[in-house]
């Protein structure tokens, strides 16, 4: 068997459960030592005690199959914490060199309906922790650079979500989130090239603990085949991000579920205008943009909605709910 990422060690956050474990597994499968973080909160937007039983039970499924790993119980939304968890990797395994973010809640509300609360503590889960495990991440990496290590081996992979991309309704924070996690993985890329890091995140969709209401009776496994939103069809993409392989591959966004891959393309200019004068007037801009906008299909958007319909079915099957 092809083992890749042999030699190198890995952290996967949120991967006590759900598409984290099934990364954490394929890491392994590949031959990274794991670290297995999660939190362990029973409910799907955090609430419950913690519990160090999820990541335990990963890192000994992992350690059972013959690979290295330890679990790690701990909220990647506090800073300290993730300072924390990236010296255990490094404590256990001398470096760090694959960092998988996949930690989240989900508290899903209309906007007008969304507390301070809500809004807060899905973008601090998501977007913060993202931000703090990536912050140590890579004061570790430019160390390493800085101290003369002359080709560092660093990889990210972030988790960002179609919610993002199709403005989903119910779901403010969460897409605010994931759009932030694409910028941030953007700029980050571009800061730790030079250092030997690649840095990319994935849209991926599965029926999880997070969304088992979301696909309830949709797309249900025939007996004997691979639900075809099962997280093992995302596993395979993270575990080629993570490797030498992907050395090409850098500050990119893909879309991966039921056995495919999309590559999300840049945004790109569709109109430009320019004033006759020397500074636009209120009236300029009306006879330019009111004429521009009617002549565009109702109710079009930046939102890619198109782009995830063409993918796979969506419209009876919102990312978000009204709760």
């Amino acid at each position: 068997m092809s083992r890749p990422l042999e030699g190198l060690s890995a952290i996967v956050t949120g991967a006590g459960r759900g598409l984290g474990r099934a990364e954490a597994l394929e890491l392994a499968r590949l031959g990274a030592s794991v670290v297995v973080n999660d939190y362990g909160q029973p409910g799907r937007d955090g609430s419950g005690e913690a519990s160090a039983a999820p990541a335990e039970e990963v890192a000994a499924e992992i350690r059972a199959a013959g690979g290295r790993a330890v679990a790690h119980l701990g909220d990647v939304s506090d800073f300290e914490t993730a300072r924390a968890l990236v010296d255990l990797a490094v404590t256990e395994f001398g470096k760090l060199d694959v960092l998988v973010n996949n930690a989240g809640i989900l508290r899903d509300r209309m906007v007008f309906s969304m507390s301070e609360d809500e809004w807060d503590s899905v973008v601090r889960v998501h977007l913060k922790g993202h931000f703090n495990t990536i912050h140590f991440a890579a004061v570790h990496w430019r160390g390493r650079a800085k101290a003369g290590e002359p080709e560092v081996y660093g990889r990210i992979v972030n988790t960002s979500s179609e919610a993002f991309l199709a403005g989903s309704a119910g779901q403010p924070n969460y897409a605010a989130a994931k759009g932030g996690i694409v910028g941030l993985t953007t700029s980050t890329a571009a800061a730790l090239a030079r250092y030997g890091v690649r840095v990319n995140a994935i849209c991926p969709r599965a029926r999880t603990r997070m969304t088992e209401d979301v696909f309830a009776g949709f797309g249900e496994p025939v007996e004997g085949e691979l639900d075809p939103l099962s997280p093992d069809h995302v596993a395979p993409l993270v575990g080629y991000l993570a490797s030498p392989a992907a050395s090409g591959v850098n500050g990119q966004l893909l879309v991966v579920h039921g056995g495919m891959v999309a590559v999300v393309d840049r945004p790109k200019v569709s109109a430009k205008f320019d004033t006759a004068k020397e500074a636009f007037t209120y009236e300029e801009l009306d006879s330019l943009l009111t004429p521009h906008y009617a002549s565009r299909p109702a109710g079009e958007t930046f939102a890619a909605t198109l782009l995830v319909g063409l993918i796979f079915w969506f419209g009876c099957c919102p990312l978000g709910l009204d709760l």
